[in-house]
């Protein structure tokens, strides 16, 4: 495993380590689902990851709560951050 999801309602995991394009994500659910996928374009360590495909304007949730909107866009797998993220306020 490389990305730790906290809660089901999340949509982004956090990398564990850093994770280069094309490695794969790897997480576990908390009732054990293994999820696995191809990243895009390279996520830093402790950096958000998207677990599935993002339209532009759904919140983006980390740990259960909403951190902000998809600005754009976001393909599963990719880079979740400022460059595609705006804040809430």
């Amino acid at each position: 495993m490389n990305a730790l999801i906290v809660e089901d309602v999340d949509n982004v995991a956090v990398a564990t380590v850093a994770i280069a394009d094309g490695e794969n994500v790897h997480f576990v659910r908390h009732d054990g689902t293994e999820s696995e996928f191809p990243c895009v374009g390279g996520v830093p360590i402790y950096h958000k990851v998207a677990v599935r495909d993002i339209e532009a304007g759904e919140d983006i949730v980390k740990y259960g709560e909403v951190i902000g909107r998809a600005a754009v866009d976001i393909a599963c797998g990719s880079h979740v951050h400022t460059h595609n993220v705006q804040d809430l306020s």
